[in-house]
């Protein structure tokens, strides 16, 4: 059975880099059109768009059609991406890819933001309510409706959900956390996979059959928490390897370009695995271009579009820029990426080398969080998805199967998970990164508009 995991894996791999080689140029490439079309806001109005989303109104209803508050939209779609991914995922990504990795997730976020900017305002402005008066957005509607209502923008949008309701399942947002999280207590504690899946498959269930409400609830609650606890921790860590911090940036940049020799456990790394494992893990952990997060901002109780467009991007420069940039320094500076330990463990091996026990224990508690609110939020994600596809009445059946899904996912190989994980995210990618292209004239129109209205964008 494991020599078969083992090939399984190996053919996964060969897979997704060979997917990937075509994705990384569409996916920077359609980040790259957003940007200059938008004038590069996510620049220019970061600060802006970093007082809204942290500001009291974010926070209010204000009374208007929507599910949830603008912050609570913009925690479930944290929730998603502030996962494993900046734990495991910047592990991996330094891994395989080397340091030069960190760049091309740098430039990955960096156009992100123009993409999620784009995702969250087409999100609010193509957004249909269900039959029970629940809202319902993402790119399934907005390459359907905004693309003309065609057949072929039926065939997208139908083929996107079909990708974005399998990545929940069995990709990114369900079974590689699950997995991670009981690897990571398996590894800190020596606690068996099969009791860690228990315990986090239950958690997951008390949640997510509850609905986008009882969702973002606890996701407003629980990220700004988990975010505060790894960084507050991560900074001692950082503090103890100062030293190393200007030598991390040097391995990033030469690494991003030129390839990287075999040290230790590391493998070595050419420039194209730097640059495809930065891209892959980029998209792992911020989701710009994935189309998941415009799903839970369709459902904000926003002002407008580019409100929520601006929280959107927001959300990625938290995410990459903040989170695993604060992760990759960390593994860098210390040296464990040499080791030959990879995912979760390394960044335990990082953190214990600093404090002994109390860091490996507050990564193994992040893994969970960041885990277990990751589950939650691409639960949501599915949901919706196959409700676009099929109607309401899919809606526990799903539940139920992804709860089941998340147990199994916590005892399989993480190679496995990983790849699978890639190969969806690519498939999930593409109808949308297409529909984002197609529409990238209406979203430079609306936030030309939106820019000339309200003053509220007018401020640096």
């Amino acid at each position: 059975m494991e020599q078969f995991i083992d090939s399984l894996g190996a053919w996964l791999d060969t897979t997704a880099a060979h997917i990937w080689d075509y994705m990384v140029p569409v996916l920077f490439g359609v980040g790259l059109l957003l940007s200059v079309r938008i004038g590069f806001l996510q620049v220019r109005k970061l600060p802006v768009a970093l007082k809204m989303a942290l500001g009291k109104q974010a926070r209010s209803s204000g009374g208007r059609e929507g599910d949830v508050t603008p912050f609570a939209a913009l925690a479930t779609a944290l929730a998603a991406t502030v996962g494993n991914g900046n734990v495991a995922g910047v592990a991996t990504a330094i891994f395989w890819g080397g340091p030069g990795a960190i760049f091309w997730m740098w430039v990955c976020g960096f156009l992100g933001m123009a993409t999620k900017y784009s995702e969250a305002l087409l999100g609010v402005h193509f957004r249909k309510k269900h039959p029970d008066g629940t809202i319902a957005g993402g790119p399934m509607y907005y390459i359907r409706y905004g693309l003309g209502d065609t057949r072929l923008s039926h065939i997208f949008g139908g083929f996107f959900a079909v990708c974005g309701a399998f990545a929940a399942l069995f990709g990114t947002g369900n079974m590689m956390q699950s997995n991670q999280m009981s690897l990571a207590f398996h590894s800190q504690f020596g606690i068996p996979f099969l009791v860690s899946g228990i315990v986090i498959t239950t958690l997951v269930a008390l949640v997510v059959l509850g609905g986008i409400k009882r969702i973002a609830a606890v996701t407003s609650r629980l990220v700004p928490a988990m975010i505060v606890i790894y960084l507050a921790t991560g900074t001692i860590v950082l503090l103890d390897n100062i030293a190393g911090i200007p030598g991390a940036f040097l391995a990033i940049f030469e690494g991003a370009f030129s390839p990287v020799a075999a040290t230790g456990g590391f493998a070595g790394a050419a420039v194209r695995q730097a640059i495809q494992f930065g891209a892959r893990r980029g998209i792992l952990s911020n989701e710009a271009g994935l189309g998941s997060a415009p799903i839970a901002h369709a459902a904000a109780q926003t002002p407008g579009p580019i409100y929520q467009g601006l929280i959107g991007v927001t959300e990625v420069f938290i995410d990459t820029i903040v989170v695993c940039t604060f992760t990759a320094l960390i593994l860098l500076s210390s040296g464990v990426w040499t080791t030959g330990v990879e995912g979760v463990a390394m960044t335990a091996t990082a953190f214990s080398a600093t404090i002994p026990f109390l860091g490996g224990t507050v990564v193994a508690l992040s893994s969970f969080l960041f885990g277990y609110s990751t589950l939650i939020g691409w639960c949501y994600y599915g949901e919706q998805c196959l409700k676009y596809l099929f109607g309401l009445r899919i809606t526990l059946i799903y539940r139920l199967v992804f709860i089941a899904l998340t147990f199994i996912g916590s005892v399989v190989s993480i190679k496995v998970v990983f790849f699978v994980g890639d190969i969806a995210n690519a498939f999930m990618a593409l109808p949308n990164l297409i529909g984002l292209m197609l529409l990238s004239g209406l979203v430079a129109r609306l936030t030309k508009e939106a820019l000339a209205k309200e003053p509220i964008f007018q401020k640096a």
